[in-house]
C-alpha cells in the first residue's frame, strides 16, 4: 500500500487517480442533475456512457500537453484550445448517439450539426480539466525547483563547514608543532615527547570525527583535554585552568571542536603573551531551550587601535563562520539520547444534464 509522500511521488498513480476522480464526480453530479430534472431511469445509461467516454477521450491530453509544457503562452493556449474543442466533439457525437439509443430511440438527427450538439459546454467541462492539469504540474514544478535550490544551498553550506575544519586543523598543527619545536631546542626533550604523544592522540580524534557531526559537550570537553596535554607541558603553573560546567549541559550537542580555536585563542594572547601566565574558564549552562558556552580568560583584551591582522585570527574567524553557516545553531539546546544520536530540544463536474 502506498504512503501519502510515495503517493505525491508517484507522478502515474497520482495522474490516474484524479483523472478518475474527476470523472466519477462528474457522473456522480450529472446523476444527480438528472432527478432534479425528473430524466427518465434509462438517462442512467447515457451519464455511465458520458463519465466512461469522457475518462478515455481525455487520456491523450495528457501526452499532448506533455508536449506544450515548456513552449511560448501563444502556443499553450492554442493547443489547448484547439485539443479540448476536438475531443470535445468526439465526445458529444458519443453522447448524442447514446442518448438517441437509451432515452428516445425515434429521434433521428436531421443535420450533422445536431451531431454535435453541446459541444460547446463540453469544451468548457475540458477546459476546466485542461487548467487542473497545467496548475498541478507548475505547482510540481515549483516544488521541484524549491528542492533543487535547497538541496544546492545545503552541498555548499557543507562543502564550506568542511573547508572551514580543514583549515583549522593545519592552523593548530602549526602552531603546536612551533612549540614542540620550542621545547626541543631548550633540550626539554621527555617533555616535547610527551607533546608528540599528547598531539597524535589529539590528531587522532580529530581526524575521526566528522566535520558535520555533532559531538556531545562531555566529548568536546574530553578533546580539550587532549588538546590541552599539549599545551600543559608547554606553559606549566603559567596555564590556570577552570571549568564551570552544569550537567545537564553535558549532554548538548555542539559543532566539533567548536572551543579549540576559542581556546587556542585564549592562550595565545592571556597566557603565552604574559610571563605571569593567565587563568581560562570554560562554562556551560543551559537556558530554557538554548545553550550558553563561554570561553573567559583574565588577559589584557584587543587594543584599541591594534593591526586587523591581530583582530582577525584564523581561529576565531573559523569559529563565527561555522557558526553562521549553521543555521539550527544560536546555540539550540539539544541533546544526545543513551545511545549517543541526536534527541531535539482535477476535472470539475458539470452540474447539468448531459444532453
Amino acid at each position: 500500500m502506498l504512503t501519502l509522500d510515495q503517493f505525491r511521488s508517484n507522478r502515474n498513480v497520482l495522474f490516474w487517480s484524479l483523472h478518475a476522480a474527476g470523472w466519477g464526480a462528474y457522473a456522480i453530479t450529472q446523476y444527480f442533475g438528472a432527478l432534479l430534472y425528473e430524466k427518465p431511469s434509462s438517462y442512467a445509461r447515457v451519464i455511465m456512457v458520458a463519465a466512461v467516454s469522457g475518462f478515455l477521450l481525455s487520456m491523450p491530453m495528457r501526452f499532448i500537453y506533455r508536449r506544450l509544457w515548456g513552449r511560448s503562452p501563444r502556443w499553450i493556449i492554442g493547443g489547448v484550445l484547439a485539443t479540448c474543442y476536438v475531443i470535445a466533439l468526439a465526445l458529444r457525437t458519443v453522447i448524442n448517439l447514446a442518448y438517441q439509443q437509451f432515452v428516445e430511440p425515434d429521434w433521428h438527427f436531421k443535420t450533422w450539426f445536431e451531431l454535435f450538439g453541446g459541444a460547446l459546454s463540453t469544451t468548457y467541462l475540458l477546459l476546466c480539466w485542461s487548467a487542473l492539469y497545467f496548475g498541478i504540474k507548475y505547482y510540481e514544478s515549483q516544488q521541484q525547483q524549491q528542492e533543487a535550490v535547497l538541496k544546492a544551498v545545503a552541498l555548499a553550506q557543507e562543502a564550506q563547514l568542511k573547508m572551514l575544519r580543514y583549515q583549522l586543523n593545519p592552523h593548530f598543527l602549526f602552531n603546536t608543532l612551533n612549540a614542540i619545536s620550542t621545547l626541543i631546542l631548550d633540550n626539554h626533550n621527555r617533555t616535547a615527547n610527551h607533546a608528540v604523544t599528547r598531539l597524535s592522540e589529539f590528531l587522532r580524534y580529530a581526524l575521526d570525527q566528522d566535520p558535520m557531526k555533532k559531538v556531545t559537550l562531555r566529548q568536546e570537553i574530553e578533546a580539550l583535554d587532549l588538546y590541552l596535554g599539549t599545551e600543559r607541558l608547554r606553559f606549566g603553573a603559567r596555564l590556570r585552568l577552570e571549568y564551570a560546567i552544569e550537567e545537564p549541559a553535558l549532554a548538548a550537542l555542539v559543532p566539533s571542536l567548536l572551543l579549540q580555536p576559542l581556546l587556542e585563542n585564549s592562550l595565545k594572547y592571556a597566557v603565552s603573551a604574559r610571563e605571569q601566565g593567565g587563568s581560562v574558564r570554560i562554562e556551560g549552562r543551559t537556558r530554557g531551550s538554548m545553550l550558553e558556552v563561554s570561553v573567559i580568560d583574565d588577559g589584557p583584551g584587543l587594543r584599541d587601535g591594534c593591526p586587523p591582522s591581530e583582530r582577525r585570527g584564523v581561529g576565531l574567524r573559523n569559529t563565527r563562520e561555522r557558526l553562521g553557516l549553521r543555521v539550527d545553531m544560536a546555540l539550540p539546546l539539544e541533546t544526545a539520547s543513551a545511545e549517543g544520536e541526536p534527541r531535539s530540544g482535477q476535472p470539475q463536474p458539470s452540474s447539468a444534464p448531459v444532453t
